[in-house]
C-alpha cells in the first residue's frame, strides 16, 4: 500500500520548530539563539514570534528579550486532560443517575459555542434517546448548552450572545437573542435548563452545569426522555437526581481526582 504523501508548509513547521524547541529547554532563549538552533533568518523569524506572542503561545520576557512557553500552550494541555479526567470520572456517575431516573443520561463538555457529548448512559426502556457520543449541539437550543451559558462570567455570556446567530432548528427553538436572555435568566436562578422539543422533536431534556472548584463551567451533565412520559413526578425525580449528580461530579473535581487508566 502506498502511504499518503505528506505536505509540508514552511510556516506551519517553524511555528511547531520553535514550540518544540522551547518545550525540550529548561530555559528561556533569546531571539537570535532560537534562529541559530532552528536555522530560520532572523528577519523570518521576527513575525512569527510576534505572532505567537499574540496569540499567548509565547511568553516574551523584557530585559534579558527572551522567550518561553506562554499561557495558551498550557491552556490547551490542561483542557485536553481536564476533558479526558471528566469523561472517565463522570462515567459511573452517570450510572446512577440513570438508575435512579430510569432515563438517559449523558455528560456534555463545553467546547466553543458548542456542548459536545464526551459519555453517555441510554434508558433500559423500549422508548428511549440514544446517547451518541461525539454529537454537537448549539448553546442555544440544547439544555446543557443553556445551562453552561447561564454559568458563565457575564462578559463571556455577552461576548457569545452579541455573536450568535439563531437558526431555528425546530418550531420550538428559541426566536431571539432577547427570549434566551430571559430564558438565561430564569436558569442562572433555579440552576436547571430545559430543551422541550428545541433541538429534536418529541424529546425533553433537562441539564445542570458542572462547574470547576473557580465556578467556570466545564459543561454540563443531562437527563434526555420522550416527551410522552415527561410528567410533574419525573421532573421533579429527574432535577433531584441531577443536582446530586452534579455535586458528585464536581467534588471529584474539587477533589482533583485522577482516574486510574
Amino acid at each position: 500500500m502506498n502511504k499518503p504523501k505528506v505536505v509540508s508548509v514552511k510556516s506551519a513547521d517553524r511555528v511547531l520548530d520553535v514550540l518544540e524547541l522551547l518545550g525540550r529547554r529548561s530555559k528561556p532563549m533569546a531571539h537570535t539563539d532560537i534562529a541559530t538552533a532552528l536555522g530560520i533568518p532572523k528577519s523570518s523569524l521576527t513575525q512569527l514570534l510576534r505572532n505567537l506572542t499574540g496569540r499567548g503561545y509565547l511568553a516574551y520576557v523584557p530585559g534579558p528579550n527572551t522567550y518561553a512557553l506562554g499561557p495558551s500552550v498550557f491552556a490547551l494541555q490542561r483542557q485536553g486532560r481536564e476533558g479526558f479526567d471528566l469523561v472517565a470520572t463522570a462515567r459511573p456517575i452517570l450510572d446512577k443517575l440513570t438508575a435512579a431516573t430510569n432515563e438517559s443520561s449523558s455528560f456534555n463538555l463545553y467546547r466553543d459555542d458548542h456542548v459536545e457529548r464526551m459519555c453517555g448512559v441510554d434508558s433500559p426502556q423500549g422508548l428511549t434517546y440514544r446517547m451518541t457520543v461525539g454529537t454537537r449541539y448549539p448553546l442555544y437550543s440544547s439544555s446543557g448548552g443553556k445551562a453552561v451559558l447561564a454559568a458563565l462570567p457575564a462578559k463571556e455570556r455577552e461576548r457569545y450572545l452579541g455573536r450568535v446567530r439563531i437558526e431555528r432548528r425546530t418550531e420550538a427553538t428559541v426566536k431571539s437573542v432577547a427570549e434566551l436572555r430571559r430564558e438565561l435568566a430564569k436558569i442562572g436562578k433555579e440552576g436547571i435548563a430545559y430543551s422541550r422539543g428545541e433541538q429534536t422533536p418529541g424529546i425533553v431534556a433537562i441539564a445542570a452545569a458542572v462547574r470547576r472548584p473557580d465556578g467556570y463551567p466545564v459543561g454540563a451533565l443531562t437527563v434526555v426522555t420522550p416527551s410522552i412520559r415527561f410528567d410533574a413526578a419525573l421532573q421533579a425525580l429527574c432535577i433531584r437526581a441531577l443536582k446530586a449528580a452534579t455535586s458528585a461530579l464536581e467534588r471529584e473535581l474539587q477533589a482533583g481526582v485522577t482516574p486510574a487508566r
